[in-house]
């Protein structure tokens, strides 16, 4: 719901970087590999005060630029192996963050400021959790070795916002969010280049390398990724995976890898890492919901061919034909993998799912209810349950379910959207504005947050404890709108 004009997605992102880049042109530094320069120039690298704002800074590019998979469980997959690899670096300079990015293509990054991205096309190319576990190792060695920072020459003229626009154009080159800021800086003639070193690559799986083992997990899954990246560039020569235009050295590397597990073949784990989840379905789930459909689609058709008592390609199927909105069809498949696999609970919810976008909100109901029965804290669940409530006319039913949703899982936005909406159907719309104003605070969309704000703020004139929270929430945008500029 859209109540105030905006830009597009795409205009947004080509103003963002216009300004960026004219500011950093105004600026006359060009951001190059750290060569003889004068002194004066620079200094040292970045505090980490100075990093910690660079990298709010860059995720407020980032946030508006990329297509961020927002599935629970793909996500808490992801966050659970990032941080538990965090807890094996010693005094870790920055809290991280991870996120994954909807496009199908080979890449991963760290923002500055511990903020790590990883990219659907690549898990997808995975096999194993060793293969994630080697990347996500990576990218936090270069955050602890302070790499970004490193290369950044330091200069008056050029501040914290620009730069993390110039690093957002860096980064994000390569898929369909790739940016104007590092196109228009090469048609500008301007080499923006703050990719990695040979030396950063390698001291970055060195120290990788450490935080596995102590992982339990070792080389191989890096290294065979590593070797997955490079046959995409050899069978697709026209597209280059993005991972290697701001990762060199990737032969080197291999080298480097393998040359450590050949000197370490005695290695054996000294501590088995935590279930995370089950990286089959964990990948099923990447593939399913956030590949092209028809090659998903073809993917799992093999695989059931292959073994017809295959759970996870039936659940992939009834993903991909969910999408197409074939949801008949979707309810067959997702029903054969319950029946191989009946304890997996999201299995259960996504056939709940499929029953509510086939419209049969009583089937969709009581399947939700088993998931709830079995995980009371499943997001997803409780949000397609109370929608059902609210389809079949259950209001007030509902409006309890999206409260403790939202209460179990405060930055879970679409809880919160349900929540101002379920409001508004039953005529409290100060309620109803304050929720869809946090719901596109969350979002990053600050017109229609001030809006549904404002609005709340009217309507609530009687109740003084509730202005005050409101008031809050206004200033915290007013506050957040400074620091943008």
């Amino acid at each position: 719901m859209t109540i105030c004009p905006s830009r597009t997605d795409a205009e947004h992102r080509v103003f963002t970087a216009k300004v960026a880049l004219m500011v950093f042109l105004v600026s006359t530094l060009v951001l190059g590999p750290v060569a003889p320069v004068s002194a004066s120039l620079f200094r040292a690298h970045l505090t980490n005060k100075e990093e910690r704002e660079l990298g709010r800074k860059f995720m407020l590019y980032t946030t508006k630029s990329l297509p961020l998979v927002d599935d629970p469980y793909i996500v808490d997959y992801v966050r659970k192996l990032g941080h538990y690899l965090v807890d094996q670096v010693p005094s870790p300079p920055f809290d991280f963050h991870f996120y994954v990015v909807n496009e199908e293509v080979y890449n991963a990054f760290a923002g500055p400021g511990g903020y790590i991205f990883i990219y659907t096309g690549l898990i997808a190319a995975m096999e194993s959790e060793a293969e994630l576990a080697g990347i996500l190792g990576h990218e936090i060695a270069h955050v602890s070795a302070r790499h970004i920072s490193k290369r950044i020459e330091q200069a008056k003229k050029i501040n914290i916002a620009t730069m993390a626009g110039v690093l957002a154009g860096v980064f994000l080159g390569g898929g369909s969010a790739a940016g104007a800021i590092s196109t228009t800086s090469l048609a500008a003639g301007q080499s923006l280049s703050l990719k990695y070193s040979r030396e950063n690559e390698i001291e970055a799986d060195q120290l990788g390398l450490k935080y596995l083992t102590r992982a339990g997990y070792g080389g191989q899954g890096l290294l065979n990724i590593l070797r997955t990246i490079r046959e995409k560039q050899w069978f697709t020569s026209k597209e280059i995976p993005s991972y290697l235009s701001t990762h060199p050295a990737v032969e080197d590397r291999m080298i480097y890898l393998d040359s450590w597990i050949q000197a370490n073949q005695d290695w054996k784990p000294s501590v088995s890492p935590p279930k995370f989840g089950d990286f089959d379905k964990f990948r099923t789930k990447v593939i399913g919901l956030y590949s092209n459909a028809d090659v998903a689609g073809n993917i799992f058709d093999a695989a059931m061919k292959a073994d017809a008592s295959d759970a996870w390609a039936y659940y992939g199927k009834g993903l991909v034909l969910g999408r197409k909105a074939k949801t008949k069809e979707a309810v067959e498949y997702l029903k054969n993998a319950v029946q191989l696999r009946p304890l997996d609970v999201d299995i259960l919810r996504d056939l709940g799912k499929a029953y509510f976008d086939m419209g049969d909100y009583p089937a969709a109901l009581n399947t939700l209810q088993g998931v709830l029965a079995f995980h009371s804290n499943d997001p997803e669940g409780r949000l397609y349950f109370g929608r059902a409530q609210v389809k079949t006319n259950n209001l007030y039913e509902a409006l309890e379910t999206f409260k403790t949703l939202c209460d179990k899982h405060p930055d879970y936005t679409p809880g919160m959207y349900s929540l101002g909406e379920t409001y508004g159907k039953l005529g409290n719309l100060d309620q109803a504005h304050y929720h869809l104003g946090m719901y596109y605070k969350h979002k990053g969309r600050e017109n229609n947050a001030r809006f549904h704000l404002q609005k709340a703020l009217e309507l609530s004139s009687r109740n003084p404890q509730r202005q005050e929270i409101i008031r809050e929430a206004l200033q915290n945008l007013s506050d957040e709108k400074k620091d943008d500029g």
